[in-house]
């Protein structure tokens, strides 16, 4: 039950927000309103907010494709241009026969598994029964994890990318989604306040060149995906011919979409067989 504050005190809700520098301090106010269940409880979520937590952190949760997705303090925080990842996956996957088991989709460097449950709720619509697992090395995000997977019946597993998966999904995997780190270390103080201090480093750095990550899921993808099955993940466009490389030297095919209105990048890497 959302609280309803009169008139006078949503103004001052927005402007308050926008004195902290809120851009969308209108839109802001509305989501804690609705968000909040008592008077009191839209007073704290109101002073978080001024004091610089990312909205999704004090609201509890993020809008990704279309889902609800919940988030907890410290977790990264889907990107909207990351829609176009899914966008893409799903017009890669492949179409499912009902003699035939569900497509298998494993999203490493999960975070909130938002990515690997927009992929999953989709593919479902399409194809019926989704096996789907998420993996990340940091135990809040994983817990956070196994909150939103468990609406799709998906597991997550705490660990470095493939080391805690089960042994069963070699050799099986059809979209291997990884949304992985990608700021380069030194750009990483550029970042926007927000993500600099309230989301995790380790989900921000990746090394030197931004691509460190990148190389050691390339280089374990092809023992995990099916034949034909399709590894997939964000990239900035200056980095997109570079991760080609990577994963044409892993022995994926490698292939590069963009997204001129989500200014996104994604680059596939096709495992032979397919």
């Amino acid at each position: 039950m959302s609280v309803l504050p009169s008139a006078d005190s949503r103004s001052v809700i927005v402007t308050r927000l926008r004195s902290a520098g809120c851009v969308f301090a209108e839109d802001e106010a509305r989501l804690l309103i609705s968000t909040a269940r008592t008077p009191a409880e839209l007073d704290a979520m109101v002073e978080r907010r001024i004091s610089g937590l990312p909205l999704e952190h004090v609201l509890g949760w993020a809008e990704f494709s279309g889902l609800r997705i919940a988030l907890d303090p410290g977790v990264f925080i889907p990107r909207r241009r990351t829609e176009f990842l899914v966008e893409v996956a799903m017009n890669h996957a492949r179409p499912a026969k009902r003699t035939e088991p569900g497509p298998v989709v494993l999203d490493l460097c999960c975070g909130s598994g938002a990515l690997g449950v927009a992929v999953a709720t989709k593919l479902a619509g399409r194809s019926g029964q989704v096996e789907l697992h998420a993996a990340d090395i940091d135990p809040v995000a994983v817990r956070c994890a196994r909150r939103n997977l468990a609406a799709v019946g998906g597991r997550a597993h705490l660990g470095d990318l493939y080391q805690p998966l089960p042994p069963d999904l070699r050799g099986r995997v059809d979209i291997l989604l990884a949304n992985v780190p990608y700021v380069p270390t030194d750009a990483v103080a550029l970042l926007p306040a927000e993500a600099r201090e309230h989301e995790p480093r380790i989900a921000l750095d990746g090394g030197p060149d931004g691509l460190a990550v990148t190389r050691r899921v390339a280089a374990g993808a092809p023992a995990w995906l099916a034949p034909g099955g399709r590894l997939l993940t964000e990239a900035s466009e200056r980095q997109a011919a570079r991760i080609a490389e990577v994963f044409a030297a892993a022995g994926l095919v490698p292939s590069v979409a963009h997204s001129a209105d989500l200014d996104a990048t994604v680059v596939v890497g096709t495992a032979s067989g397919g």
